[in-house]
């Protein structure tokens, strides 16, 4: 199978180029490196059944040449990151909306097999845990630039179904809950690795908020395995699932496990979102799936326990740093 990779240069998308690429898979990535980078491709540059691009996924003629190419689409060009979204809201919503127009209406004219990359942000300020993926979507007031990753992202899962109502598209939609591990930066806001980076430097790690409100990580490896299953499988078109861990820790203690397994000295500092992302930035308390679909349909589960998780993070910011002190 061809496999083409919108965002293919980011973070999950050089970990799925590299698990198709094992499994015998050619790959075709595309990415304009605004956030991915080709440190993370560069170690599969030469090999065979691997080719990239550097464009945007915004560029229509671009976008038909390559999914024609190719026998799917796995769509993960995206904005991303709590700084990234309330900083440039226009870029989130216009990239978002606009680029997965672009690859549907590709998709659209060979009837290729595309599987959309969502978020569990869609579901908002909701309240009722585990999320189901049949529940409704609570967001903020438009008036909160936090909430227009959500809206995009929501719009997103609307716009794939009705390509596959309407055009027969085969889409499938997963919505990835905290996603984490090696080549992940904190660039954006990505929690993990800041607090690893923090810890093997002494700096304080900063937890914003209370430290209360918890989430579930899983592993990329998982994430990305659980992604090739809902492709190959031939009971997922047309659906949404959910795409994550289901063991839920809270940030503070997040923070405390990194320290403890870092062996380091750091303070663990409290900042007020208002001080991290500006007035009226708002947060949800829990984020928790409800992953039971994807293990009914695909049989997959995560695996990869939240100890390792952070042993691995930890790993790749020492070689990061070591590759920095050359």
């Amino acid at each position: 199978m061809r496999v083409l990779i919108t965002g293919g240069a980011g973070f999950i998308g050089s970990h799925m180029a590299e698990q198709l690429l094992a499994r015998g898979d050619e790959v075709i990535v595309l990415d304009d490196l605004s956030t991915g980078s080709m440190s993370n491709i560069e170690h599969l540059v030469d090999r065979p059944g691997f080719m990239y691009r550097i464009g945007s996924a915004l560029d229509s003629p671009l976008v038909v040449e390559l999914v024609d190419r190719a026998d799917c689409t796995v769509h993960l060009a995206a904005a991303v990151g709590v700084r990234l979204i309330v900083e440039r809201p226009v870029h989130t919503i216009e990239t978002n909306v606009k680029a997965t127009e672009v690859v549907l209406d590709a998709a659209a004219r060979k009837g290729r097999r595309t599987l959309i990359a969502s978020t569990s942000e869609v579901y908002g300020k909701g309240t009722k845990m585990p999320f189901a993926e049949d529940d409704d979507l609570n967001l903020g007031a438009t008036t909160r630039s936090r909430w227009a990753y959500a809206c995009s992202k929501a719009l997103d899962e609307w716009l794939a179904l009705a390509y596959h109502a309407e055009k027969r598209v085969p889409v499938i939609i997963a919505r990835l809950f905290n996603t984490v591990g090696p080549r992940q930066v904190g660039r954006y806001g990505m929690v993990l690795p800041n607090f690893a980076r923090q810890a093997l430097t002494g700096e304080p790690i900063t937890v914003y908020g209370t430290g209360e409100q918890a989430r579930c990580f899983g592993h990329v490896n998982d994430s990305v395995q659980a992604l090739l299953h809902l492709l190959d499988s031939p009971d997922t078109v047309g659906q949404v699932f959910n795409v994550g861990s289901e063991r839920e820790i809270s940030i503070r203690g997040l923070a405390e496990m990194v320290k403890e397994r870092a062996g380091s000295a750091s303070e663990i500092v409290l900042v007020p979102y208002a001080e991290a992302y500006g007035a009226g930035f708002e947060d949800m308390p829990r984020r928790v799936p409800d992953v039971e679909k994807l293990a009914r349909v695909t049989g997959f589960r995560y695996e990869t326990t939240l100890e390792q998780i952070v042993d691995d993070v930890l790993e790749d910011q020492r070689t990061r740093r070591s590759g920095e002190a050359q």
